[in-house]
């Protein structure tokens, strides 16, 4: 998921006028019906309004976050109920099964893999004397190759800077290197982090910038081992959030283009990596400052080693992603596109507590709930839209956009009949705002629908205002996007329409330092559930505007997927 800080305001009031899409909204606010009770039926079904409601959202997001489902983990016992309660919700709402078989499910086959830590170890040597690293306080570290037993010993450490080769920037940080069976050390994000404007592609992180691509282009070098410098800043979240995602199980697609690793991946503390640098002879801040100057050649660091030895127990499970449809009464064979997902990281040790559930409500309970709502809304129209629609809510997103990477691999509509699609990921509770925000603001024609639907309610667009921080790629839009998929990723806004910009940081703030990723995601009865309505039955309409048209929506020129988008309906 992604979140966001605002800096500025501009003093814009909220209009009360605007389209309206019976019976995307609900006429009057009013007041938010309690959460289940604990002694209701599990899981619970309760009657739910046509139009997009407070007291749907309140239902909805509570009930997912839940701690009977176990914060969600994917393929467990606890946490695969929560998508059959999806399949339930989808067809009280009206909709027909999507999923293989005409089920409600697309299957999705997982490896999981458990570190076992107590006979695992992870040590770098200075000069064969060892630094003494504590796992989870000092290193993540973690295999995706599916074996039982990985042993890394003696293997050299270089670094590489980002740990990027892209042409198209005149950009290579292997350059001059042989890394064949040895391990790399690098810095998150990409290096206009701090150029700010001067490489890349301006303020905004490119996929390089992403942990995901530095560990694939590792592996492409011949690694075998990676090691990700953290910092906060430039990570966009603190090391705690690296500890809570990165222990425990982890998973992999069972078959897919995916399972393409270093042996052992891993992330360590910038403390740690200034010692590291220190002790083979390197200044971790002027090595930091010439892997962002474009002059950056990779260094052997001196006398530095990786052993690691790292025994899983690894198990085949299987997951679900739930898919429900509405057929298009003129253009069946077209769709638009719903996604969110509906796992969370599941129960795992909590350093900060007692609580070992990590409920996931803003992430993303809210995003799930926000696809059903629209999909009841849709359902419940006196006339159906003229294109068909389908809505997926996809499963391990948290382990690296798995469910979706599947639907992208084998898409129960093909891609090339998918007209557009939305995606909806950790909406946050600030209330009613002026504003929605866009990330990857600038991308697609889709904008431009969204821009003319939020101008009628006096509402504007505002640019993802910490571009840097990458959220783009973050999210499961982007597996559908790298294959040309228009997207569109603007679930709610910044700006409180009373209390101002200023305000909407707070919320902000207070969950990505306190809640993300963390046993703290939990609902909360008090939240201001207004701006989920409000910015729910904006997409509605801006959905409703493509669903009833007969126009095809496509990235913007220059944009990196149009021309894999032209491709494809090309046929080529």
């Amino acid at each position: 998921m992604r979140y966001f800080i605002t800096f500025s305001a501009i003093a814009l009031g909220l209009s009360a006028c605007g389209p309206a899409n019976e019976p995307a909204i609900e006429a009057e606010s009013s007041p938010p019906a309690a959460p289940p009770s604990a002694e209701a039926e599990w899981p619970i079904h309760q009657a739910t309004e046509a139009a997009i409601s407070e007291a749907d959202f309140v239902y909805r997001i509570s009930t997912l976050s839940d701690d009977r489902f176990g914060g969600r983990g994917p393929a467990s016992e606890k946490g695969e109920p929560a998508a059959q309660w999806i399949a339930t919700e989808m067809e009280a709402a009206g909709l027909e099964p999507a999923g293989v078989d005409g089920s409600w499910f697309q299957p999705v086959a997982l490896i999981e893999s458990t570190l076992q830590e107590d006979s695992s170890s992870f040590d770098i040597t200075i000069n064969g004397a060892p630094m003494g690293l504590t796992a989870l306080e000092d290193v993540t570290y973690w295999s995706q190759n599916p074996m039982e037993a990985v042993s890394l010993q003696a293997s050299d450490l270089v670094w590489v800077g980002y740990g990027t080769v892209a042409p198209e920037y005149g950009w290579d940080d292997y350059q001059g290197i042989d890394v064949e069976g040895k391990t790399v050390v690098m810095l998150i994000n990409d290096p206009s982090f701090i150029n700010r404007g001067d490489a890349f592609n301006g303020e905004a992180m490119t996929y390089y910038g992403r942990w995901t691509y530095k560990f694939e282009e590792a592996a492409r070098q011949g690694a075998e081992g990676a090691i990700i410098v953290h910092q906060t800043e430039p990570a966009s979240y603190p090391w705690g959030t690296v500890r809570a995602s990165w222990s425990g199980p982890q998973f992999i697609l069972a078959a897919g283009a995916n399972n393409d690793f270093v042996d052992v991946q891993s992330w360590i503390t910038e403390d740690t990596a200034v010692a590291l640098f220190e002790a083979a002879g390197l200044d971790f801040s002027a090595e930091a400052a010439r892997a962002a100057s474009g002059e950056f050649t990779p260094v052997e660091m001196a006398g530095a080693e990786l052993s690691a030895t790292l025994n899983n127990a690894l198990r085949e499970l299987s997951s679900d992603n739930v898919a429900g449809q509405i057929r298009g009464s003129e253009h069946p064979d077209e769709y638009v596109l719903f996604m969110a997902h509906w796992d969370h990281i599941g129960e795992r040790l909590n350093f900060a507590g007692d609580d070992q559930i990590y409920n996931g409500a803003v992430d993303n309970a809210t995003g799930t709930a926000a696809i059903l709502e629209i999909a009841e809304a849709f359902a419940n129209t006196d006339t159906p839209p003229e294109r068909s629609l389908i809505f997926v809510a996809v499963t391990a997103e948290e382990q690296g956009l798995l469910g979706s990477e599947y639907y992208a691999q084998d898409p129960l509509i093909p891609l090339t009949q998918t007209v557009a699609g939305f995606n909806f990921d950790g909406m946050l509770p600030i209330g009613p705002t002026e504003d929605i925000v866009v990330i990857g603001y600038g991308s697609s024609q889709l904008e431009d629908v969204l821009r003319s639907q939020a101008g009628a309610r006096g509402m504007y667009l505002t640019p993802d205002p910490n571009p840097e921080a990458g959220y783009y790629y973050r999210s499961d839009h982007v597996t559908l996007a790298r294959r040309g998929v228009p997207m569109l990723y603007a679930d709610s806004g910044s700006i409180h329409a009373e209390l101002g910009a200023e305000y909407g940081a707070q919320i902000e703030q207070g969950y990505r330092l306190d809640r993300y990723h963390k046993p703290s995601d939990e609902f909360n009865p008090d939240w201001d559930m207004r701006g989920f309505v409000q910015s729910t039955a904006l997409m509605f309409d801006v959905a409703a505007e493509v669903a009833n048209s007969d126009t095809w929506p496509t990235w913007y020129e220059g944009n990196e997927f149009r021309a894999v988008r032209d491709a494809s309906m090309a046929g080529e």
